[in-house]
């Protein structure tokens, strides 16, 4: 197909993956329309060559860990290539839920623009001007430029930083249009909402009680302080050390929309109760999930939706 949404992964983050792909086909009316494919870092034999060795990150040097949360990053880059630099994708991190129907956003009018996004919010968007990669629908044809195992390895020779990248700073800006904030609405939850991101990984829904698997910024431009403190912290202790636990997510409607969601892909098989367990196990899915899940209300039906889904 000439339209495909990208949900790309690694291990800690699969269950959140196949709950946002079946969100994807469950609130689509368009579902013959495209594809939906999950990306995971595990086959791209690239990022493993690299474990533990320095890259650069907002101008500090750092050691890339295959086991953090968020190491799957660099493949939100990777949908043209998959795609022979031909037709349209929509790419969007596993902890992202569609609300309304995707078809709408790979379908709009791009007026020319090869990246759609929205601008990250508080200091990192207008200040470091910084937009936000997490959720981009991409004319594939025109970023041929883009070639993620030579770009992802400059990190390491320091010819590129992650967070320029990853901000979208390296495009040329003439190129980027802008799509509302609902298709991508951080931690905000209304009725506007096209696709929720739980964007704050501390408060994320099913991590709640798990201890911190991420590493925070070491570079903060309005409190410099605070980047030398988590820095001392990191050399003196440990990358994960001190950082405490997941937090309950404070918007409860938030957290019962994944559960309902996750409700649904286990009477559907798409999620196993042992797949469930074993994440659990690992530490990538809270522990009380099954008590969350007993407690949890079904969702209200999609509009017109299909007996069978897509897979």
């Amino acid at each position: 197909m000439e339209h495909c949404v990208f949900i790309h992964t690694n291990h800690k983050q699969v269950v959140g993956a196949l709950v946002a792909k079946y969100a994807l086909r469950r609130n689509s009316q368009n579902n013959d329309r495209f594809d939906v494919r999950i990306i995971e870092k595990k086959d791209y034999p690239f990022f493993d060559a690299r474990e533990a060795q320095m890259y650069l990150r907002d101008g500090v040097k750092r050691t890339w860990l295959n086991e953090d949360l968020q190491s799957f990053t660099p493949l939100r880059f990777m949908p043209p290539e998959l795609m022979g630099y031909k037709g349209r994708s929509v790419v969007i991190d596993p902890d992202i839920f569609a609300v309304g129907d995707v078809w709408e956003l790979l379908s709009r009018d791009m007026q020319g623009k090869a990246i759609m996004c929205r601008r990250r919010s508080g200091p990192k968007g207008f200040v470091d001007r910084c937009l936000a990669s997490s959720v981009m629908l991409l004319d594939n044809a025109r970023l041929t430029h883009w070639h993620v195992e030579e770009q992802f390895n400059e990190l390491f020779e320091f010819k590129r930083d992650y967070q320029p990248w990853v901000c979208l700073k390296l495009e040329d800006r003439d190129t980027i249009g802008l799509f509302e904030e609902e298709w991508n609405d951080f931690d905000k939850l209304t009725a506007k909402t096209r696709m929720i991101h739980n964007t704050r990984r501390r408060t994320q829904p099913w991590k709640a009680g798990l201890p911190i698997d991420w590493r925070p910024a070491e570079r903060f431009r309005l409190f410099p302080p605070l980047a030398w403190l988590n820095r001392a912290r990191r050399h003196l202790f440990g990358d994960y050390a001190l950082l405490g636990n997941y937090k309950p997510h404070p918007d409860r409607n938030q957290e019962r929309f994944f559960f309902g969601l996750l409700r649904e892909c286990l009477d559907k098989g798409i999620v196993t109760q042992e797949m469930l367990r074993e994440e659990m196990q690992q530490n990538h899915v809270r522990h009380d999930a099954f008590e969350v899940l007993e407690n949890t209300p079904q969702l209200a039906p999609a509009p017109n939706l299909p007996m069978a889904l897509p897979g």
